[in-house]
């Protein structure tokens, strides 16, 4: 059975290079980073001209998603304005997709009548200069909330704006800003 769910492309980020790397207080580097209007994808290799394209280290995760949900309830945990989307450096920000329950299964994003299939990888774990770009205590409370990496099954392009979520799980729209107790991994 699938299940299909209208979701919101808020924003595609594709970025060449990392921005957040060595000591925070040294602040981000200055590397471009484009929220485009659509964003093509290579089955194995990720985003064309984002920073995980191609790498043999990213290959499961090349891909980035997160639920907008997430940010709004942490600003709103943390009473702070919104943040910016963009700073939290994932590839496909959504309205309205509850990403947890993808880890360890294939879906599929269909935008602008294109299909393009992921397996759910692992959460995309937030980093400590989260504490400074987007406000303090932002990285704890990220913590379970940071969003879904994915290995991509399919090439296609996705487009920003209305989309559909086919899941092979029954996903709760609603949960989508929750925080979830990310599985154990394999280190200690």
């Amino acid at each position: 059975m699938t299940y299909r769910y209208t979701v919101e492309i808020l924003h595609l980020l594709v970025s060449p290079a990392h921005a957040y790397f060595g000591r925070a207080k040294d602040g981000a580097a200055d590397v471009s980073t484009e929220d485009r209007d659509r964003a093509e994808v290579v089955a194995g290799k990720g985003i064309v001209g984002d920073r995980f394209f191609g790498k043999a280290a990213h290959m499961d995760a090349a891909v980035t998603f997160m639920a907008v949900e997430s940010l709004e309830a942490i600003a709103a945990g943390l009473e702070v304005p919104q943040f910016d989307p963009l700073l939290a450096r994932r590839n496909v920000v959504l309205r309205g997709a509850q990403l947890a329950p993808l880890i360890g299964g294939e879906f599929a994003v269909e935008s602008h009548g294109e299909q393009v299939r992921f397996r759910g990888g692992r959460h995309a774990h937030p980093c400590v200069w989260m504490d400074r770009m987007l406000a303090p205590g932002a990285h704890a409370a990220m913590r379970g909330r940071g969003g879904l990496r994915c290995q991509p099954l399919s090439s296609g392009v996705l487009h920003r704006g209305p989309a559909v979520l086919l899941s092979p799980v029954e996903l709760r729209p609603e949960e989508a800003g929750a925080a979830v107790k990310p599985r154990p991994g394999r280190l200690p």
